[in-house]
């Protein structure tokens, strides 16, 4: 395994063309309504400052009846246009934004599905929630502050700026001259924002870690009286998160003083030059002075939306950064160009001269060689950390080897599509994982679409029907977070049956009697020889009684096949299992 090329980290202009790129033309229609909005919006503010001067000559100069109903009926076109508009504006940016949000949650989760095992165990699943969570609303943040900030902001601003310009020329230029000093202020704060914004995501993270195993160790919380140090935990993380969100609104409204002092100087100086000019025998009227006012006020609001901005958007690209670090992984399982479909073959599975490392560094497994006979039981035995899980999770291609090959059927398991390989093999785990729903829909996650019959005989081969029926709800009963409401013995047969159910001709168990009291194990026991018959199984395990049926041993030490061979056979020598065996049944020999 090599490590990835280091790539130069894209400026916060390129981040954002990619959002828009690939985000925006799926909601292209819905934005397309939102933008036209935002122009009638920004047309209508713009028309309210220049309604103005007709509304001050109305109210000044008496004209007459039909003047004073022509003016009143455009104010109130103008004011029922503009909230027209802004609801629409609203509802399409909201309903776009949603669709952003779940469309890349949606590329990030399949995204994950993509990844190899190893990258899951070095990142926690905290940080997982936190960028599937936040990135995507910061990219929903990015494209709707550059549409509002371009289109309605933008557009309001430079036609409340013509308005000016059309009623007072002089005043517009003091205008123009003084309201651009804001911009220098604000570039001030912006290396600031990304800092704290990367430090709150941070501790957000912390705060979901500690949720998480007070949730999931709330046992050994208890046990060891662990409250205190976790509540510490806690407080620190959502201190920090506290501390940084009030840094964040500091600098984001440090803009408005700094708007509102120019634009009382602006407004004062104007104020000063339009009397000296009136002074001087100015011609502008009084309408057209009120309607510069009114624009010149009206313009702050946009002006000062966009003076903050680019804030926003360094806020936003921390989040946006680490969404694109999770899709622009490559997928480490993904199908081969050349991938075929698995053939139905005799179901024979090995290794050849596998070599395997987690940290590339020290070697799990070294050369193995070995073959699983299609259609009989190899049992993997030996030492804790020898390799057998490895090889396990090899066989489910949840890593891929550093040298050598997987075979089914003499075919690469890196040639195999993966959903092929999946319809193939059933699975039961040691640590026994079921989702958050009932007892049938466990059952029938091994093949969906199972009937009710089918679901009650995978239940009644697993030794599980008897206890199921004993729930409060039967088989409607919901399990809990990771079967929670079960025992481990009650939750290692429903995970029995769910791969019996699945039918699949190569079945993988994986101590799969571990959690199962002496009586519980027997009964399974008898499940599994009888769901093996016909089928390629490899099992591991450390209770020995499990592997007495075996037609194959294999005694796995070190990352290396140290023996193998019938149980009798390994017995009959002075092999590592026979000492094993030995132990664990001191005054007992096996059957003939």
């Amino acid at each position: 395994m090599t490590d990835e090329p280091e790539q130069a980290t894209p400026s916060l202009y390129q981040t954002f063309i990619r959002v828009l790129k690939e985000n925006f033309p799926q909601q292209k229609w819905v934005y397309a309504i939102a933008i036209t909005a935002m122009v009638v919006v920004a047309a209508t503010t713009s028309a309210t400052a220049w309604i103005m001067k007709a509304i001050f000559d109305v109210l000044s100069n008496a004209p007459g009846a039909w003047p004073a109903i022509v003016v009143a009926g455009a104010v109130l076109f103008i004011f029922v246009a503009k909230g027209v508009a802004g609801y629409v504006q609203q509802v399409a940016l909201s309903r776009a934004g949603n669709r952003v949000v779940s469309d890349i949650q949606r590329k990030m989760y399949r995204k994950l599905l993509q990844q190899e095992a190893s990258w899951f165990d070095a990142t926690e699943s905290s940080d997982l929630l936190v960028r599937v969570t936040q990135s995507a609303q910061s990219a929903r943040m990015v494209i709707d502050t550059i549409v509002t900030g371009f289109v309605r902001d933008a557009l309001t601003l430079l036609g409340l700026i013509a308005v000016m310009v059309w009623q007072h020329a002089l005043l517009s230029a003091v205008f123009l001259v003084i309201g651009p000093l804001a911009l220098f202020g604000v570039r001030a704060v912006l290396g600031k924002v990304r800092r704290i914004m990367q430090a709150e995501l941070v501790s957000l993270t912390e705060i979901m870690k500690v949720i998480q195993e007070t949730s999931g160790g709330l046992r050994v919380v208890r046990a060891f009286g662990l409250e205190p140090m976790l509540e510490g935990r806690m407080d620190r993380a959502v201190k920090d998160v506290e501390k940084r969100s009030n840094s964040i609104v500091r600098l984001e409204a440090v803009t408005a003083p700094m708007m509102d002092t120019l634009a009382g100087s602006a407004i004062a100086t104007i104020v000063l030059v339009s009397g000296l000019s009136i002074g001087m025998g100015a011609t502008a009227t009084a309408g057209e002075l009120m309607a510069f006012v009114t624009a010149l006020l009206m313009a702050y609001e946009p002006a000062k939306r966009l003076s903050r901005m680019r804030v926003s958007l360094e806020a936003a690209f921390v989040g946006v950064k680490m969404m694109f670090d999770v899709l622009d992984r490559p997928d480490s399982l993904a199908d081969a160009p050349d991938a075929v479909d698995l053939p139905d073959g005799k179901g024979q599975v090995a290794l050849r001269d596998v070599r395997f490392t987690y940290d590339g560094n020290r070697d799990v497994l070294q050369g193995v060689s070995l073959v699983f006979p299609a259609g009989k039981t190899t049992a993997l035995v030996g030492p804790s950390g020898g390799g057998k899980s490895t090889i396990m999770s090899l066989l489910l291609r949840l890593y891929d080897p550093v040298d050598g090959a997987v075979e089914f059927d003499g075919l690469d398991l890196r040639r195999i599509r993966r959903a092929s390989l999946q319809a193939h093999m059933a699975y039961v785990g040691q640590n026994t994982f079921l989702f958050s729903n009932t007892v049938r829909e466990n059952i029938r996650m091994g093949r969906p679409g199972a009937s009710e019959d089918d679901i009650i005989a995978a239940a009644r081969a697993a030794q599980a029907h008897d206890f199921i029926t004993g729930l409060p709800q039967g088989y409607d009963t919901p399990v809990g977070e990771n079967g929670i409401f079960l025992s481990g013995g009650q939750r290692q047969r429903l995970s029995l049956a769910r791969a019996i159910i699945k039918d699949a001709p190569i079945l993988l168990l994986d101590e799969a009697t571990s959690a199962l009291d002496n009586q519980s194990e027997m009964l399974v026991r008898d499940a599994i020889t009888a769901a093996t018959k016909g089928r390629t199984t490899i099992l591991i395990a450390h209770r020995l009684s499990t592997v007495l049926t075996a037609d194959e041993i294999v005694f796995v030490e070190g990352g290396r096949v140290v023996e193998q061979g019938p149980l009798n056979d390994l017995l009959a020598q002075d092999s590592r299992f026979a000492a094993m065996f030995r132990h664990e049944f001191p005054a007992e020999e096996p059957a003939a």
